[in-house]
């Protein structure tokens, strides 16, 4: 990906969202743009109007982090969009290199011994890279996702399922929300390694496939993944409100284990109970959850 035009893409989607009143500045004159003037953003954040129109057409090269610190400032970026600043910045400078995971994220399988590590956890645990693949999955964690398996030949992919599959309107009712996350998910990845070839063509396709996925690409958006509750509909057991926590594992920083859980004694934790025998029921035929019709006892 283009640094420059990422750099500039995103400081403009930036700036296009801070209105004068949320910057605490007169709203003065008519506004050609959604947003700040670049001279507000300039003078928020100290610098000449000169010098921020140079960092927003894309040279961040050389740019301090005070400067960095002080535009993020002036924009009001969060954690996950400052993050993405500075690895913007440090692309430009070549220093990016260093930072990036490595080519593990290719792979296709996990190592067996945190494939067992999975299996001993006793609610639904997966393995996804910065691309989205999911890689690995115990039995409850793969029962879960059932539906992202119809395809043998090629892995379960998060952005080609919300975006690709009609299914996901179902197993997300808030599929916007989940489409935002996902997309914003893609974009720091990008931002962390972008030189990834398999997410240029992941994105590649997907842009050329679905306007929605389009249309947010186009948002700059970005998050840090890391806990909250995310709610479900599963085909066989129905609503499921799971809490999750999502940890980068050390041995590989470029795989994330994300594992999921219920509120004791709740429809949910009931739910998963139902969920884990008709896994089994499945596993013990031979074939995997996603091919086994009907269930043990559906809600």
């Amino acid at each position: 990906m283009n640094n420059r035009v990422e750099v500039h893409e995103f400081l403009t989607s930036r700036r296009a969202k801070i209105s004068p009143e949320r910057a605490g500045i007169p709203d003065t004159g008519r506004r050609r743009v959604p947003g700040l003037r670049r001279g507000e953003v300039a003078a928020l954040a100290g610098v000449s109007v000169e010098y921020y129109a140079k960092l927003e057409r894309g040279s961040l090269a050389g740019v301090s982090a005070g400067v960095l610190e002080a535009i993020a400032r002036a924009l009001q970026l969060d954690d996950a969009e400052r993050a993405h600043l500075l690895r913007l910045a440090q692309e430009a400078n070549g220093s990016n290199a260093l930072l990036r995971p490595s080519r593990r994220a290719r792979q296709r399988t996990v190592r067996p011994s945190l494939q067992w590590s999975l299996d001993a956890i006793t609610t639904p645990a997966i393995v996804v890279n910065n691309r989205s693949d999911l890689l690995a999955a115990n039995l409850l964690g793969r029962a879960m996702h059932s539906d992202f398996y119809t395809d043998p030949t090629a892995p379960p992919n998060f952005a080609r399922f919300t975006f690709l599959d009609s299914a996901a309107r179902r197993f997300y009712p808030d599929w916007d929300l989940f489409a935002d996350m996902t997309v914003a998910n893609l974009r720091t990845a990008a931002g962390i390694d972008p030189h990834d070839k398999g997410l240029h063509d992941l994105v590649g396709e997907l842009s050329t496939r679905s306007d929605d996925f389009r249309r947010r690409w186009g948002a700059h958006n970005v998050r840090i993944h890391g806990t909250g509750v995310k709610h479900f509909h599963h085909h066989i057991v129905g609503d499921l409100a799971l809490a999750y926590e999502s940890m980068e594992l050390r041995a590989e920083p470029d795989l994330t284990m994300t594992i999921y859980a219920a509120e004791p004694d709740s429809s949910t934790a009931h739910a998963l109970t139902l969920l884990a025998s008709w896994a089994a029921s499945a596993s013990d035929t031979g074939l995997p959850a996603s091919d086994r019709q009907g269930s043990p006892s559906r809600r």
